[in-house]
């Protein structure tokens, strides 16, 4: 460290990220998909790549985004498209390299607006050739504590296969649960040497074939997919810590001494050698939003605007019923929607979601730190630069116009979401405490990865985090309107059935609770949980004074009962997990006495919860389903009892008490064609059920683990093995 002590060194960014000015594609002048080349204002060619993504909350489409953006600075053109406007883009024409972007939604399924694109590349009709000219990398994001990792770009990822297409680079799948940016930064990085091999292949092969006039005889050429780099120095401007003391008027010494004397890393301070160390941070993301408040008041609106491919219907809450005691560990809630005046449709099995806002103490004081709580009743004016470098720049769609600042912060934006690392780069240019900067670019470095899963993502903190732990943080409204991504409604599983409850659904809920930390200095609840845990019904059961709430419907393509009544049914659920099984009960119930002589198959239910007095959730509404015959088998265990005095040792989880059932749950699935549901949280309990299942079907089938799994596989395939998990 005291070879830089006098210097002010920077070590200089590899040529994408210099600050020389880019050239830019003329506007019209962008060739069609038949083409490889774009002309560019200096008149030079630059090579084209078309580049696809498919997207759930705009991850896939910001990490798109970003490959647009550095392929500018290495010579090349990303032509950008949502994989839903299949009219902009034509494979079967596509003569240029294709990169997917594509992350993974539900229970494995490609995201909503790659939909399109799937149902046209599924056509059985397709021949096996159809995609062989086409060339391809695919980045594949997902969720490691769900069971189908990564599902909906391996879906993509097959089937172009299936029809031809050829790799050039690498698949890539990035892992939300420890960080996508883990495999992001080096995908990304290798990528540029994987397109540039990809393209002068085309253009020798293209030069072989020019007596020919074969211009497009891509499968002549002898391809070698690039492989992803195992570890990679991403091109990014690198910041040497005595750089950043330099500018800064503040004594180096004491900050370094301050560093020095903390014993453990936190959110707000590293220790040796990151607090010593030359950093990598990610480059900045050119801003492309002009955002203005006038003085006039913005418009009052109603939250279903933000939803307009959704049939949104404002319902009252009819009932409000807690369903724990008041020491259990967590508070549980039955909520029951009034649903009469409306035609939204659902099934058992369907979920629904609640338009919910951010809680407005955190709006408010969001408001306080950025200076703006006066103007909070004022009209946001939103515009795209006109001398913006960012690709694609647009407006965000889900901000209306005129809207309030109250209303934008309200509704419009996740302010609780876990900060990405270009968010943070981007909050260091709005910080002026020099320390409070340097800890930010290290949260966001390539060497403070560990530093950022510890104290950011495994502690979910949120921006009013950050702005607190770094009080001279004060970023301008237009980087979060650019950084934050849209407030997502929440989705539920319907408790209810229709036929059970005319006009009435039903759902539950645990109050989720965020306790404080050293990180987060207050504790905190659910976005959606705790704003419908502070409604007027949860304190006053007046029917005039039961609130409405807005929702709309989410059928489920898979979770439903048979439609064969005959074929027995297993189902697993602790905890709230059992909400869609109360829905399938009620069904099944009504069912057999509309249809008196049809033939209804046995039903299981594996239920657990911690204490049998405190959070068995239904307890008499499952017991009536017994004495009604609809539900054959209950089996319910308690994870926090204590067994010392009995002579058998019950089962804890519901895992356990699956294996204790091993003969029968084979016996259903393997020789009664019937249907095995689970519900619940995808971190733990989906995963040893899954497990219990391959161990029961190698013990009862005698087969390897390995096959086992297969078998497992074949049975989802099937739509046999059914999941509903959130996480």
């Amino acid at each position: 460290m005291s070879r830089y002590r006098r210097l002010a060194i920077y070590f200089l960014p590899k040529p994408f990220i210099t600050v020389k000015e880019s050239t830019k594609p003329i506007e019209g002048l962008f060739t069609s998909s038949n083409s490889s080349w774009c002309s560019t204002m200096c008149g030079t060619l630059k090579r084209r790549f078309l580049l696809l993504y498919g997207t759930q909350q705009g991850q896939a489409k910001a990490i798109a985004e970003e490959i647009g953006q550095q392929a500018d600075h290495h010579g090349l053109v990303a032509d950008i498209h949502c994989l839903k406007d299949i009219n902009k883009f034509s494979l079967e024409k596509e003569r240029s390299p294709v990169v997917i972007v594509v992350s993974t939604t539900g229970t494995g399924d490609p995201p909503d607006n790659a939909l399109k694109f799937m149902k046209k590349i599924k056509n059985k009709e397709l021949a096996e050739d159809h995609f062989s000219h086409v060339r391809y990398g695919l980045l594949a994001l997902g969720d490691s504590e769900y069971t189908y990792f990564c599902n909906g770009g391996k879906i993509i990822d097959q089937r172009l296969q299936e029809l031809g297409a050829k790799h050039f680079y690498g698949t890539g799948y990035a892992d939300d649960c420890v960080g996508l940016e883990l495999v992001v930064d080096p995908w990304i990085e290798g990528l540029w040497t994987a397109l540039k091999n990809e393209l002068a292949l085309r253009t020798e092969n293209q030069d072989m074939d020019a007596g020919t006039g074969d211009h497009n005889n891509v499968n002549n050429i002898n391809h070698r997919t690039s492989e992803v780099p195992e570890d990679l120095d991403l091109q990014i401007q690198a910041i040497h810590l005595e750089a950043a003391f330099s500018s800064n008027g503040s004594s180096d010494k004491d900050i370094q001494l301050e560093a020095l004397n903390a014993a453990e890393p936190s959110l707000v301070h590293s220790v040796p050698p990151l607090s010593q160390c030359s950093l990598n941070v990610p480059a900045l993301s050119p801003p492309f939003l002009d955002v203005l408040i006038p003085d006039c008041k913005g418009l009052d609106m109603d939250p279903s605007v933000l939803y307009p491919e959704n049939n949104v219907f404002k319902v009252p809450i009819s009932l409000a019923e807690k369903l724990t005691s008041a020491d259990a560990v967590k508070a549980t809630w039955m909520l029951e929607l009034d649903v009469s005046n409306t035609d939204i449709e659902w099934q058992p099995g369907d979920s629904f979601c609640v338009v919910c806002p951010n809680p407005p103490s955190e709006v408010e004081e969001l408001l306080q730190r950025l200076g703006l709580l006066a103007k909070k009743d004022f009209q946001v004016s939103i515009g795209v630069k006109s001398n913006t470098k960012k690709k694609g720049a647009s407006l965000p769609s889900y901000i209306p116009e005129k809207c309030s600042l109250q209303f934008l912060l309200t509704w419009c934006l996740e302010i609780r979401t876990i900060p990405k690392k270009a968010f943070l780069r981007a909050l260091v240019e709005h910080t002026t405490n020099v320390a409070e900067k340097r800890r930010l670019q290290e949260l966001c470095s390539k060497q403070g990865s560990s530093d950022y899963n510890q104290f950011i993502r495994d502690q979910a903190i949120s921006l009013l985090d950050l702005l607190t732990a770094f009080p001279s943080c004060r970023p301008p409204l237009s980087v979060l309107i650019e950084y934050l991504p849209k407030l997502q409604a929440r989705p539920y599983s319907a408790a209810s059935s229709n036929l059970f409850y005319p006009g009435k659904l039903r759902f539950v809920f645990n109050v989720v609770e965020l306790p404080s930390c050293l990180e987060r200095t207050v504790s905190r609840k659910g976005v959606c949980t705790g704003w419908l845990s502070e409604l007027s019904p949860f304190n006053n059961a007046k029917r005039e004074e039961m609130p409405a709430i807005s929702i709309f419907s989410r059928p489920s393509m898979s979770f439903q009962l048979p439609t064969e009544t005959s074929a027995p049914v297993v189902m697993v659920g602790p905890g709230t997990g059992i909400a869609p099984f109360i829905a399938f009960l009620q069904h099944r119930l009504m069912l057999k006495k509309i249809n008196e002589e049809s033939k209804f198959g046995e039903t299981w239910l594996f239920f657990g919860c911690r204490h049998r007095d405190k959070d068995y959730l239904f307890r008499e509404e499952l017991n009536q389903f017994v004495e009604s015959g609809v539900l054959t088998h209950l089996k319910v265990c308690f994870s926090r009892e204590s067994t010392e005095s009995s002579d058998v040792v019950a089962p804890r989880y519901v895992q356990d008490f699956l294996k204790m059932c091993s003969q029968d749950v084979a016996r259903i699935l393997t020789k009664e064609n019937g249907c095995f549901y689970v519900c619940g949280d995808a971190k733990n309990m989906v995963k040893d059920v899954n497990d219990a299942l391959a161990d029961i079907i190698c013990m009862e089938l005698g087969v390897d683990k390995l096959e086992a799994l297969k078998t497992l596989a074949v049975f989802r395939d099937r739509k046999q093995y059914l999941q509903d998990v959130w996480r």
